[in-house]
């Protein structure tokens, strides 16, 4: 069935609907499923008729489509050679000819392409590119430039390689010659339209696209060509750091296009100090001065504030170079740099006082996060904590005059009194600020909780009569020194903090918050909490009371959870008192589920649903053991309605804390609510989401052995295999496909797998002939263990697994025994896989008739591995255990399309014979009790197959 463009472009504008948005895009999700439909996507953009918002989406759906549906794990095309051809032939065409906007979601889709297909499967593209360089027209130079740029920013963060260093070499090779002369083109084009102004900023963007590919082609080595025009190419740099043009002066928000080159250029720079120091030095006194001379000229307009930061980047690159850093040894030179650089860039400006008042969450995140990369602040204090590193006193003492005069200064004013405290921070901090546990190491010429209480504890404590910035600066301070502060000073320090919760000011009770959570989240070196669960219990109730009053605040979706950090304390408080909440749980678990049904209409911030859902799990974790019936009931209405709706943003975690629910109690009967779940979790739609996969096979092992009548009663064991089948088959979902497998066999005796069990050894035997990693061989072999260890009470045993591999080939199990079974086994590191090796060979030895009779070495074989397991018998731990929860790094988290595990509800590791504790006890039992049923047997097997040693060994079992 082909698509069909017009109605693509209706589901396209439609997705820019929040009414309709979400009908939308599953309607797009049946229209991928054809063919033809990238070039479909490709067809709107091009369509010059169609509106631009249209035109946009086509090409963002385009782009996000790629990224999945080009190729497979292995690289395989999933598109017909066809399409790919098409795609390729029309691509890099359309991205020149379009608009900015849609240029950048093509370069992406290009650059995506590249992943998989340059340079060997795309030897055509460099000389294509080459062929449309144009040097008369920009706007053509410049679309190819980006899309060259978009393959080889690729390199910037990728190890050293012979295939790496084949493919730049490939692109030196044929881009080479043709880049230096586009140098010398972009030069005589600037020179040639000083005079007019769209023209000049046209190909000032093409230089600044040049001086980003310098970068690129020097990320990994310099290239010959490269190497042989250094001279030039400085010079023409040294040219542009200084140049002027008064067509450039205007706006004091926006970069202009001269800007953005100088800000290239010392990132360029930058990248020779740090890696070409040989190369570069012959030129570094030169540049050192013209930056420096940059930076005294620029004003404090937000235009400059990207090129200030990158400036500073490179100056603080020749810092780290230690005979560079000699020039900087100087009291009278380091204080021009704090009066000349540092000053002016720390202090606060107009548009930091309007951001912190107009765009609160915004000027947090950029504070708080390192978002802030590119700010002034950011890259003038890490100039100067690189000065500290080199001369620590002098520094100290230099920017001391300063902090003090300031302090002077903001007894009157308070911006004065925030640049001394700003300039404290940045030298008494040395590292960086991590986010575990603050400021690690201070400077030793500083005293931090001195300087706190003299200048800084007044505006914590005071009600009123100070600026809200000086109360953030107050709390940053205890926020990033709270490790340095010890219980005490932290017990006087914690009421105060709290007190700010109830500010007014969204920043301060915001920075409050964040301060709260982190030191309720502050371990010691032993990893012991500072504040413990009685500690906190006494205020956590009105804590939390006030904390969701204000995240309610707002009632739409899109602001209710914008403030992800007050999500995050929440969290962290439910995480501290465990199962004390449960006096409050009722009132917790309402505003939660309030929360969860306003934000499920429109999910837009992945951070504060993220910390929103492990706040749900930590409920789960502490209290499901005693409410288990109340978390079930409350959850199941908005939890089913995500699931119905399909908010496939929070499906992988529903299902997640519906399996952790389940998991508490092996022995509760399935809900009947959850009943009515089994049916739509076997049908094949929901594992087409790759992000669903994790969530819905844990939530599937949890449901088999409460639902296995009802399983077999409604033929769904076969379609449970079938899921197994389909995750088997890909490298990123057979860890999922195993714990599928592992509750199949758990639950249901041998005679009813009989007629699939041939079937599921082809599957894992197929991906064993190969070279799987030593994962998938983990699983397997746990796998043969529950087999076996299952025994023939319940028709299992080795030698089911023997029937059933010697079925497919005769002789298939003695090597995979000898070679994989055992070896693999000697190498299990967690205890409750060793406790099942150490049952499954138990039983082999005892009941095995194959191992009796057959495998008379393999017996002995399997006795050894025994004992060896048992020189360090497994102790299994029970129970949940205190350990501390961390949750995800947020910057890991693959939002959008990934799976985001929830650590509050981690499965701790499968035990499936919980009731085994002690193993040694166990296994003299078992062996005895299998002496006398056999006669004899098993004490006359160990003195004809064993070694002296392992007779001795194996005695004090069998007496």
């Amino acid at each position: 069935m082909a698509v069909e463009i017009g109605h693509i472009a209706q589901l396209l504008d439609a997705t820019l609907d929040q009414h309709q948005h979400r009908k939308a895009e599953n309607a797009l999700r049946q229209e991928e499923k054809k063919p033809g439909y990238s070039l479909a996507l490709l067809n709107i953009v091009a369509s010059d008729p169609l509106p631009a918002k249209t035109r946009l989406a086509a090409a963002l759906a385009f782009k996000n489509f790629i990224r999945l549906n080009y190729v497979d794990e292995e690289g395989s095309y999933k598109l017909s050679e066809a399409e790919v051809a098409t795609i390729k032939q029309e691509l890099v065409g359309l991205m020149i000819s379009s608009p900015p906007n849609i240029q950048t979601q093509l370069g992406e889709a290009i650059s995506i392409i590249a992943d998989s297909d340059f340079w060997r499967r795309w030897d055509t593209l460099i000389q294509d590119l080459v062929s449309r360089l144009s040097t008369t027209d920009y706007k053509v130079t410049n679309g190819v430039l980006e899309v060259a740029h978009s393959i080889f920013v690729r390199w910037r963060p990728l190890f050293q390689s012979n295939e790496l260093y084949e493919e730049i070499n490939h692109v030196v090779g044929i881009f080479g010659e043709r880049y230096i002369q586009m140098l010398g083109v972009a030069d005589q084009q600037i020179t040639a339209n000083e005079n007019n102004p769209v023209a000049l900023k046209g190909w000032f963007d093409t230089l600044s696209l040049l001086i980003r590919i310098f970068y690129d082609l020097s990320c990994q080595d310099v290239p010959p060509v490269i190497e042989s025009n250094l001279e030039p190419i400085f010079s023409l740099l040294l040219k542009y750091l200084s140049y002027s043009n008064s067509v450039f002066d205007g706006d004091d928000d926006e970069a202009s296009p001269l800007e953005n080159v100088k800000a290239d250029i010392c990132e360029a720079l930058q990248l020779y100090t740090n890696k070409f120091d040989e190369d570069f030095s012959p030129y570094a006194d030169r540049f050192t001065n013209a930056v420096w001379n940059l930076l005294s000229a620029v004003g404090p307009e937000k235009r400059y504030d990207i090129l200030v930061s990158k400036a500073l980047q490179f100056l603080t690159a020749v810092a780290s170079v230690p005979r560079h850093a000699q020039n900087f040894n100087s009291e009278e030179i380091l204080s021009q740099i704090v009066e000349k650089v540092i000053l002016p860039n720390v202090a606060l400006r107009e548009s930091d006082v309007e951001m912190f008042e107009d765009e609160p969450i915004e000027f947090i995140r950029r504070d708080l996060e390192g978002s802030d990369t590119d700010s002034r602040r950011r890259a003038a204090t890490d100039f100067l904590r690189k000065l500290l590193d080199n001369f620590e006193m002098l520094v100290t003492t230099v920017v001391f005059k300063y902090i003090d005069h300031y302090l002077v200064l903001g007894q009157k004013d308070w911006k004065a009194k925030d640049t001394a405290v700003y300039l404290f921070l940045a030298i008494a901090a040395k590292g960086s600020v991590t986010a575990a546990q603050g400021v690690k190491t201070v400077n030793q010429y500083v005293n931090v909780v001195d300087f706190f209480q003299k200048h800084v504890a007044s505006d914590l404590v005071a009600e009123d009569g100070v600026e809200p910035i000086a109360k953030v600066d107050a709390i940053k301070y205890l926020h990033n020194f709270r490790s340095q502060l010890t219980k005490e000073q932290w017990q006087a320090a914690f009421e105060p903090l709290i007190k700010n919760l109830a500010s007014t000011n969204y920043v301060v009770y915001t920075y409050a918050a964040i301060a709260v959570e982190r030191v309720l989240f502050l371990t010691d070196d032993d990893g012991q909490h500072l504040f413990s669960r009685t500690d906190i219990e006494p205020f956590a109730k009105d804590l939390l009371e006030h904390l969701f009053k204000l995240v309610e605040r707002e009632s739409s979706p899109a602001k209710l959870q914008e403030n992800e950090f007050l999500m995050r304390c929440i969290m962290r408080v439910l995480i501290v008192i465990k199962d004390g909440v449960a006096p409050i749980l009722d009132g917790i678990l309402q505003h939660l589920i309030l929360i969860t049904n306003v934000i499920k209409a429109n999910p837009s911030n992945p951070r504060f649903y993220y910390y929103h859902f492990e706040a749900i799990g930590a409920l789960v974790r502490y209290c499901g053991g005693s409410f288990s019936d109340k978390l079930e009931t409350q959850l199941w209405e908005p939890f089913s309605s995500i699931l119905n709706e399909e908010v496939t943003e929070f499906v992988p975690y529903v299902f997640q804390i519906f399996a952790a629910l389940l998991e508490i109690d092996v022995s509760r009967p399935l809900p009947e609510n959850f009943k009515s779940l089994v049916k739509p979790l076997t049908a094949p739609t929901v594992w087409e989401t790759r992000g669903n996969v994790p969530g819905c096979a844990r939530f599937l092992s949890a449901i088999i052995p409460k639902a296995a009548s009802e399983i077999l009663a409604n033929k769904q064991l076969e379609l449970i295999l079938g899921i197994f089948q389909k995750l088997v088959s890909g490298k990123k979902t057979e860890q999922n496909a195993f714990d599928i497998l592992e509750a199949v066999t758990a639950t249901f005796d041998g005679p009813i797998l009989d007629d699939y069990f041939g079937t599921i050894l082809t599957l894992v035997f197929s991906k064993l002939q190969g070279s799987p990693p030593d994962s998938y061989k983990s699983r397997f072999v746990r796998f043969y263990h529950l087999v076996s260890a299952r025994g023939y009470e319940v028709g299992m045993g080795a030698d089911y697994f023997i029937k059933h591999a010697e079925a497919l080939q005769a002789g298939v199990f003695t090597p995979i025994y000898l070679n994989i079974i055992l070896q693999t086994t000697s190498q299990f590191a967690r205890p409750v896989d060793r406790k099942l090796g150490v049952i499954s060979f138990t039983k082999t030895l005892c009941d095995s008739t194959a191992f009796a009779q057959r495998y008379q070495k393999g017996w002995g074989f399997t006795c050894n591995h025994l004992l060896d397991l048992l020189k360090n018998a497994p102790k299994v731990a029970t129970g949940a255990g205190d350990e501390i929860v961390t949750e995800a790094d947020v910057d890991d988290i693959g939002f959008g399309i990934g799976f985001t595990p929830l650590n509050t509800c981690k499965r701790g590791p499968r035990d499936d014979f919980p009731d085994i504790m002690n193993v040694q006890a166990w296994v003299g039992e078992y062996l005895k009790a299998a002496n006398q049923r056999h006669g004899g047997a098993i004490v006359k097997f160990a003195s004809e197959r064993l070694t002296p040693e392992a007779k001795e060994a194996i005695a004090p079992y069998l007496q």
